[in-house]
């Protein structure tokens, strides 16, 4: 993937760097704030190499790119200056027209982001003290064990003063003023006070101090008023004075209020949360479980799923989470559906997709990829996920399993529960039941396209042939060449399906078939064609040449023009995008190549446009 011109083609997609509020990413989705979401171009995203899918949902415009998102947000910072953007407290009237829900769960996604990557790796190390321990090869007593329990344990006790700085952050107020309320929280000599029974006093007033280590909703509250106390300050302190003035009034302040208010009544928030769970545990773990199960996977495509972090966390604090346990019913049943495609289906792009997007869901939690790239394009195996997730989520929930660490829920992630056993049975059941039902009922239903999933070959219902050919002629003029020696990975390795490339001798792209304009770039450099037998195809005039902006490009038809065998589609100045230092290579793939069983070439080593056969489709 060209990450850089991944990047730009997404911002002249969502509308440009004057339609972007905000920017940050998690694991797998740039999270776009808007200022109008009608200004961007879904179709567009989602048809682009790179993108998994665009979904709208938390306030946000999410659009999905799996392992290689940090690369691709970095270059779009280089194009335009969103990050200042998201620092932003003030984005726009829109922002203001949210939802309160929509705002609270942006404020907890562009919290937490950050941080996920610590909490999951460090969650990751205390899973493998455990095991290490268990086998006893590790001891307790151990300074070795002692370091690496720093290691992993340091993230969770100071997660005040982590999220006091994301938290600041997000709500545009000072970080490190933010990350100084947590801090306070924390400090030896406050803390120190547990140690005498926990009652002080400030200018009179009793507090209780409490252990703030690991807690979140505390210093949630903590910050979200000193972002409104510091835009006050702001407002009546002269400007000359308010570097100093502003933080230290904001702690003089913030700080005691915390610690006699906001402090304890987040604390009793986080455990009246705990508490309701643990309720509804006991009194229908099995109904708490399968809904958590049955709901994980819709509640990923949403973006929702930030919601349940900072409960989970609250739980953890208190020794022991169960919803991870139940939700993890869900994540396996994911799984376990994508492994049931690979097993089953002889189309090797589709195994290549499912197999590389199995590693990262099934040893890192990361999970996307599967949902995007498979699970959704085969809608089918949503209710297979659903009713396995459910069913895992169910036994956990009557076995009382619980998560002891933060983690992304995986196989690696195991020996982070307890009982073990307990976890392992729903989980295990999700997994394996997912697989079975994706084995005997299949995975796409009967009125997608290709009724032909595995390379086998079913009749239609008007009885046509088996077997059948269509026949593409060639588009371009020039040198015929394999795939395999473009130069460029997305193409070369078949990942957007099979075809073959022709290296034009001049600039004028052709209709290959009777058919549609399916889609075709503002850019003018690719076009997409259904023919009227079904193939998509698409025509990629040269490498990276997006990255023109549509210059040396002149589209002769628009999306959804019906178009005959040979009708002029694009031109372009071949010469002048040489010169430009572009590759002008030209792949001619066929994307819906799991509906066919073969798809051959005619063996030719040049070609000329209208007058020659370039592929043949079997199905």
């Amino acid at each position: 993937m060209n990450h850089a011109a991944t990047a730009k083609q997404i911002l002249q997609n969502v509308g440009g760097e004057e339609n972007i509020s905000s920017l940050v990413h998690c694991a797998t989705r740039l999270r776009f704030k808007l200022e109008d979401t009608n200004k961007a171009d879904k179709q567009a995203l989602e048809s682009m190499d790179g993108v998994l899918s665009v979904v709208q949902g938390g306030g946000q415009y999410q659009v999905v790119i799996g392992s290689h998102v940090s690369d691709v947000y970095k270059e779009i910072n280089k194009l335009a200056n969103v990050e200042s953007n998201s620092n932003s407290s003030s984005n726009s009237s829109k922002e203001k027209k949210e939802s309160v829900t929509s705002q609270v769960f942006d404020v907890i996604s562009r919290s937490f982001s950050p941080l996920l990557g610590a909490l999951a790796g460090a969650g990751m190390l205390k899973a493998l003290l455990v095991v290490l321990t268990s086998l006893g090869w590790l001891l307790p007593e151990s300074g070795t064990y002692f370091i690496l329990s720093a290691a992993g344990n340091a993230v969770f006790y100071f997660l005040p003063i982590f999220l006091g700085i994301t938290l600041a952050i997000r709500l545009g107020a000072n970080p490190y003023v933010g990350g100084s309320i947590g801090a306070a929280l924390l400090e030896p000599n406050l803390t120190g006070i547990l140690n005498e029974g926990g009652a002080t006093s400030f200018f009179g007033i009793p507090a209780i101090i409490v252990d703030y280590s690991s807690t979140v909703f505390p210093v949630f509250i903590a910050v979200s008023v000193y972002a409104l106390f510091e835009k006050f300050l702001k407002k009546v302190i002269h400007k000359e004075l308010q570097l100093f003035l502003v933080p230290m009034l904001s702690l003089i302040v913030i700080v005691p209020f915390t610690v006699l208010i906001f402090g304890p009544f987040g604390v009793y928030v986080g455990n009246g949360i705990g508490s309701i769970i643990e309720f509804l545990t006991q009194r229908s773990g099995v109904l708490t479980g399968a809904v958590m199960g049955a709901s994980w996977t819709f509640l990923t495509l949403l973006g929702l799923h930030w919601g349940i972090v900072p409960i989970i966390i609250s739980n953890l604090s208190t020794g022991g989470d169960p919803l991870l346990s139940m939700l993890a019913g869900g994540v396996f049943a994911q799984i376990g559906v994508v492994v049931g495609i690979f097993v089953k289906t002889k189309d090797k792009k589709l195994k290549t997709l499912a197999g590389s997007t199995i590693f990262p869901g099934a040893f890192a939690g990361v999970t996307e990829p599967m949902i995007y790239g498979i699970i959704l394009r085969y809608r089918k195996t949503m209710i297979y996920v659903a009713t396995a997730g459910a069913i895992g989520g169910a036994i956990n929930g009557y076995l009382g399993s619980k998560s002891l660490v933060f983690n992304f829920v995986s196989f690696l992630s195991i020996p982070a529960y307890s009982p073990l056993a307990f976890h392992l049975t729903g989980a295990l059941t999700a997994f394996a039941l997912a697989i079975l039902v994706t084995l005997v009922l299949g995975y796409e239903a009967k009125s997608e396209k290709g009724s032909k999933t595995d390379g086998t070959e079913k009749k239609e219902e008007n009885d046509r042939p088996l077997s059948k050919k269509e026949v593409i002629a060639s588009p371009i003029s020039g040198e015929v060449k394999a795939l395999s020696e473009v130069n460029d990975s997305a193409f070369a390795s078949e990942a957007m399906g099979k075809g073959i490339a022709i290296e034009p001798s001049e600039g004028e792209v052709v209709s290959p078939v009777e058919g549609t304009i399916s889609a075709i770039f503002p850019t003018g450099h690719a076009i997409g064609i259904t023919s009227s037998e079904g193939a998509e195809i698409l025509i990629h005039i040269g490498i990276n040449t997006v990255q023109l902006n549509g210059k040396y490009f002149t589209p002769h038809v628009k999306h959804g023009d019906l178009v005959k065998q040979g009708d002029l589609l694009v031109t372009f100045d071949l010469e002048k995008i040489k010169e430009a230092g572009f590759e002008v290579t030209t792949p001619i793939i066929i994307t819906n190549t799991d509906r066919y069983i073969e798809i051959l070439d005619f063996n030719k080593k040049s070609i000329h446009a209208k007058e020659e056969n370039l592929l043949s489709l079997i199905m």
